[in-house]
């Protein structure tokens, strides 16, 4: 495989699973110069404590005492997020547990800053409810959409090894969330793997049932990630942003409807859905520790084995050599 400065744009974003279909790409500079004062957040519009944090200004009051300026950039999945971080554009960003494995073993440099305790009630299987799919089995044969790349694209993997099958016995269809919705609304595909906030909205509002979640089949850990350089020279700055985003967490678990109410308008949804999304959720964020780290190497260890990542990564070497003090 080439090294990762001679990779092109689209080499890159194949070797991380991007699909042609999801590649709604802000514009992307080359590697930007470090800049101490600036500090760059990536985010989803479906990560509710970025998103909260952004809306309150509490990130901004929480580093403006340390010199640093805030600014924030919207990404439609992860896989587009970790391209952004790789080539300097954001310093900081929050995925699910599989894009950090292929943007690895396409090259990219970043470090886990932290996790969120497991959250497997966020992530689900949903089919018609006209479907005669009723259990994780009945999938053999079936289409499946699911964003490549994605947390759920590992959530997939786990959930049909629980059940007896293999990756290779669906027929994966690669879809955004709103394209893949939308084929399953119309029957295009059998079967949609997806995270909340969507997950339940689907449920609510489509005629569809949920057939499994990845309870027993997937941790579904969340990660906050930042750019090496940045996190080597400025661990300040990230410190202080877990604190205040752990801040954050506990004011959403401490009244669920509240934060909806805030997210609403923002998520364009229903405060009603957001709020059961939020408790599918934990908000607590945690240093990552060795156990997580082993069962990101499980992921990494089985994509390979599959072929979904193009060499093998050890995936310690994406941590700081000295942890955040």
């Amino acid at each position: 495989m080439k090294p990762l400065n001679h990779l092109s744009r689209r080499q890159f974003l194949n070797a991380l699973g991007a699909t042609a279909a999801s590649l709604a790409l802000p514009s992307l500079s080359a590697h930007a110069a470090y800049e101490p004062g600036k500090f760059r957040i990536g985010y989803q519009k479906a990560a509710s404590t970025l998103v909260l944090a952004k809306a309150n200004g509490s990130l901004e009051a929480r580093l403006r005492p340390l010199g640093v300026e805030v600014t924030w950039a919207e990404f439609a999945a992860g896989p587009q997020l970790l391209e952004a971080l790789n080539v300097g554009a954001i310093d900081f960003g929050y995925v699910g547990e599989a894009p950090p494995v292929f943007a690895q073993a396409a090259g990219a440099d970043f470090v886990y800053s932290a996790y969120e305790i497991p959250t497997p009630l966020a992530e689900g299987v949903v089919v018609a409810n006209s479907s005669p799919i009723r259990t994780v089995a009945d999938l053999r044969g079936k289409r499946v959409a699911f964003n490549k790349g994605s947390d759920v694209h590992w959530f997939l993997v786990a959930l049909l090894r629980k059940h007896g099958l293999d990756y290779g016995d669906i027929s994966p269809v690669f879809l955004a969330p709103a394209d893949a919705r939308a084929a399953l609304e119309r029957g295009a595909v059998d079967a949609w793997a997806i995270w909340d906030p969507f997950l339940t909205a689907v449920i609510d509002q489509s005629p569809v049932r949920l057939l499994a979640n990845a309870e027993g089949a997937a941790d579904h850990h969340q990660f906050f990630l930042s750019q090496r350089a940045f996190a080597e020279k400025r661990g300040d700055v990230i410190k202080a942003t877990l604190d205040s985003l752990s801040q954050t967490g506990q004011e959403i678990r401490g009244d669920y409807a509240a934060a909806a109410a805030k997210l609403a308008p923002i998520q364009g949804l229903d405060a009603k859905i957001i709020e059961k999304g939020l408790r599918h959720y934990a908000h607590i964020y945690k240093p990552v520790s060795e156990p997580v780290l082993a069962a990101q190497q499980r992921i990494a260890d089985t994509f390979l084995q599959l072929k979904l990542i193009p060499r093998p990564i050890r995936v310690a070497d994406a941590t700081l050599r000295q942890p955040l003090a």
